[in-house]
């Protein structure tokens, strides 16, 4: 339980953010939240937090914000845009972005927060939605020993395990090389499982039999369960980090484009690979 009277806001209440938010207020926080979509306010309330219509209300009464937002160019306008919020929080506040963006980003947001006495922590998840709904997200941390220790606490009300990885874009670093490896075991699930099916082979039975050998991943745990939504995002930002770095990445590269093509047929293995 929180041992303070910290005050967080939410950006963001998407399908990760929303159960956050839960998991905040089971916490003991007192949890603000934003959303560009005023449709959510009733589920808001419904956890325990109270919604509110502008950004400017969550600068102005938490110490501690939470950036749950989809994408790179939503976090930049909601912190350095017109009417951002970076230069309006307290001191010694501190932004932890969960979103998955570029390390680079990270560096920016960290270098303009500094001005103005802010900490800033990359913070991305891992496990996914049945992680986040039970609470048991993995938090990769970027920043300082200081930033990270601030923001620890409120990332164990949703988290079962807390990993400081390094500095600042550590952590998006850590979440792109965690997103490369999940996508390339997911293709080879999809192409093993399709070749095991036109072989007549049943599937799930198959499939429990690879959960206990040496092809198992966390992509086959999750079978039925997962989204390829943001596929293409991640490895778009893996793809980027590799060309900044003069660094060859063809299973990576090869894989982002299946990843494109199978997204919207997925689970049907008798069309794959027609």
């Amino acid at each position: 339980m929180a041992t303070g009277q910290t005050t967080v806001g939410v950006l963001g209440a998407g399908r990760m953010g929303m159960p956050i938010i839960g998991h905040l207020v089971r916490h003991g926080f007192t949890v603000l939240v934003h959303d560009v979509d005023a449709g959510k306010e009733p589920a808001v309330g419904e956890r325990g937090a109270r919604f509110t219509g502008s950004p400017a209300d969550i600068a102005a009464e938490c110490d501690t914000v939470l950036v749950c937002v989809g994408y790179e160019e939503q976090l930049r306008e909601l912190m350095l845009g017109a009417g951002g919020i970076l230069g309006t929080l307290r001191e010694g506040a501190v932004v932890a972005v969960l979103s998955t963006v570029s390390p680079e980003v990270m560096s920016g947001l960290a270098e303009a927060a500094q001005k103005h006495g802010v900490h800033v922590v990359d913070a991305p998840v891992c496990r996914g939605s049945w992680a986040a709904d039970a609470g048991e997200l993995l938090s990769l941390l970027g920043g300082t020993e200081e930033a990270a220790a601030k923001f620890t606490e409120v990332a164990r009300a949703y988290s079962s395990d807390i990993v400081r990885i390094g500095d600042i874009g550590a952590g998006q670093v850590a979440k792109a090389v965690n997103n490369l490896i999940l996508w390339a075991c997911l293709v080879a699930d999809h192409e093993g499982l399709a070749l095991a099916h036109r072989h007549g082979v049943d599937i799930e039975s198959l499939r429990e039999a690879l959960k206990m050998s040496s092809a198992a991943n966390h992509a086959l745990d999750n079978w039925n369960n997962q989204t390829m939504a943001w596929a293409e995002d991640d490895m778009k930002i893996v793809s980027e980090m590799a060309a900044a770095k003069g660094i060859g990445l063809p299973q990576a590269a090869v894989n982002r484009e299946v990843c494109r093509v199978l997204k919207p047929r997925r689970y049907d293995l008798d069309r794959y690979g027609a």
